[in-house]
């Protein structure tokens, strides 16, 4: 029967890339696979023309002889019967040996992992005060894990006893099947893949070599973390199963928020309400500080409510640096409640004394309703 187009078998252009040729193959032979369709000469026929058509396609010198000669740059009177890639005339192993591993790890990376199991990594969430993100801290944590079974010391096995050679693979922990004309390695179905198995499987832990048991942990925690900061704790997750090496441990960590401050970075941010007379007078207030000390902020007169006012150096500390943010206290002038019949005449009689001079005593206020009035008169205009 005559061969067909190897482009035509791949379902590519004749001026298709090299990455579409492979993704093109890629697909059929997942699709054709043998282990895929078992007894199926179908679809073994079209897994070999698949691989036949890849082999003469995957790169750019036998595919120009293709391109010029066809099918016979491959046969005996254009090569000295050899086939795409040097082997036989027809069909090469090699094709599609360089993408083996990537399109078939279900058969060989398995295979490739045996041994004992990776613990699994595990995640502490964990919540601080600003107070304790400021100067670090050491938490003591308590978390429930698998450990290594001690009675067995992680074999497995039951004391006095010891694993035993797998009898199906001989210790490999994979075993090799043929699948049409080649052979695959897989992960051997006794042992799975460990190459040993246990006869007398340890009691404690029912052979699995750990047990599950709170363990307790000392967490250092710096000083400058922020809310979101992760901290890796190597080989304190979950034990292995036989033997195998622990996962890790990740500690995340919130900050809770605090009475006083609101934290940008490094900075932190404070609001202080203070008198209207302080406001308008001036005068001095104290204001406490993340590190418990107390400051003085000196208010001019005629300070606005929103007034910022900078203390250097006193926020937070800058994580793994010596920089230390700053402290920004935030005024807001309070109007007095709840005034006696005394105060209000007071209030009345300076506010008799400054009519007429609010662009002087209240320059933003007069503004504003300044440009209001223009705003009108531009309308009725």
């Amino acid at each position: 029967m005559a061969k067909r187009d190897y482009y035509e078998v791949l379902g590519v252009g004749r001026k298709a890339p090299i990455d579409e040729i492979k993704k093109a193959y890629r697909k059929l032979a997942m699709q054709y696979h043998p282990d895929r369709n078992p007894g199926d000469s179908e679809a073994e026929h079209r897994f070999k023309e698949a691989a036949e058509a890849y082999a003469a396609l995957k790169d750019e010198q036998s595919r120009a002889a293709y391109d010029r000669f066809g099918h016979a740059a491959f046969e005996g009177g254009m090569g000295g019967g050899a086939g795409p890639g040097g082997g036989r005339a027809g069909f090469d192993f090699g094709g599609f040996a360089d993408i083996f591993d990537e399109m078939f790890g279900e058969f060989t990376g398995a295979a490739r992992r045996s041994g004992p199991a990776h613990g699994a990594d595990l995640r502490y969430n964990l919540e601080i005060d600003l107070d304790e993100a400021f100067s670090g801290k050491q938490a003591t944590i308590r978390i429930p894990t698998s450990v290594t079974c001690d009675a067995c010391g992680g074999s497995g096995a039951e004391p006095g006893t010891n694993p035993t050679t797998c009898p199906t693979c001989g210790g490999r922990g994979r075993i090799r099947a043929q699948q049409g004309f080649f052979t695959i390695e897989r992960t051997c179905p006794t042992c799975q893949g460990r190459g040993q198995i246990i006869e007398n499987p340890c009691k404690a832990c029912g052979g699995i070599g750990t047990v599950q048991k709170e363990k307790t942990l000392q967490v250092n925690i710096p000083a400058g973390v922020e809310d979101g900061t992760r901290i890796r704790l190597a080989g304190e997750g979950e034990a292995g199963g036989r033997g195998g090496p622990s996962g890790d441990l990740y500690i995340f960590l919130s900050v809770a928020p605090h009475r006083f401050f609101q934290r940008d970075g490094a900075n932190l941010y404070c609001r202080v309400p203070i008198p209207m007379t302080t406001a308008a007078l001036g005068g001095s207030i104290e204001v406490p500080a993340i590190d418990g000390s107390r400051a003085k902020v000196s208010v001019p007169e005629g300070t606005q409510s929103g007034t910022q006012f900078r203390l250097r150096g006193k926020g937070m500390p800058v994580l793994r640096s010596k920089a230390t943010g700053d402290l920004y206290i935030q005024v807001s002038v309070e109007v007095p409640q709840n005034l006696t019949k005394k105060q209000k005449e007071l209030l009345k009689e300076f506010q008799d004394t400054h009519e007429g001079s609010g662009e002087k005593h209240h320059p933003e206020s007069h503004g504003f309703f300044a440009r209001v009035k223009e705003f009108f008169e531009d309308l009725t205009d």
